[in-house]
């Protein structure tokens, strides 16, 4: 397979995500953000350690229904204690053809649908965008290499690119289902050239390509 059959791929992985349950959500969805907050947590206590940058902003995205859900995660780093200087961020659409551009998070923002449904923050004039240290990215499908496809319309590729030469040291985590492993029915499956690698891919029961040694 190769990424001219994208549009089928996706289709069969979109499929394949409505079928999991609401049950097999919630529980995917909490596995997910305890492995989360363990993985930030134990990387920021070795950073603190080892007198290195500790990971500060970190990017979420707003699920849509049939993603993984990360706002209750998100409200505890906003809100823990035990947790101080965390800068949660989210992405906006600038333009379709354009990297992503990343807004400050709090219980304050007002967020809107954007052109795609996604709730986003809306920009207040004279408001610093932020480069973030970890990315959290929606993920449709994967490699267990850490190859990712998305929605088809590249955000994510163009802004990973961008920011991985403004912090050569970001993280960038795909956010995904097990039902989006493409290896398991297209063992085939070849990522096309613009494709971003992905550092980790993480999934109710797996984090790919290996456990990171922070979680």
């Amino acid at each position: 397979m190769t990424q001219h059959t994208a549009p089928t791929l996706r289709s069969h992985l979109r499929e394949a995500r409505k079928k999991i349950t609401a049950a097999d959500h919630q529980r995917g969805s909490l596995l997910i953000r305890a492995r989360l907050f363990t993985w930030l947590a134990v990387t920021r206590d070795q950073a603190i350690r080892a007198q290195t940058p500790v990971p500060k902003i970190v990017a979420v995205f707003w699920p849509l229904a049939d993603e993984p859900d990360l706002t209750p995660l998100i409200e505890k780093w906003l809100h823990d204690e035990d947790l101080p200087a965390i800068e949660v961020v989210l992405p906006v659409v600038v333009a379709n053809d354009a990297p992503l551009a990343f807004y400050p998070y709090n219980s304050l923002t007002v967020l809107k649908p954007d052109q795609f449904g996604v709730m986003a923050p809306e920009p207040i004039d004279g408001q610093t965008l932020r480069i973030p240290d970890v990315v959290l990215v929606p993920t449709l499908g994967f490699t267990q290499q850490g190859d990712r496809i998305g929605y088809g319309k590249g955000f994510y590729d163009r802004t990973l690119s961008q920011l991985r030469q403004q912090n050569p040291k970001i993280v960038a985590i795909g956010i995904a289902w097990n039902e989006g492993n493409i290896e398991a029915f297209e063992p085939s499956y070849q990522p096309a050239p613009h494709d971003f690698r992905l550092n980790y891919v993480l999934t109710p029961t797996h984090w790919w390509p290996a456990k990171p040694t922070s979680a």
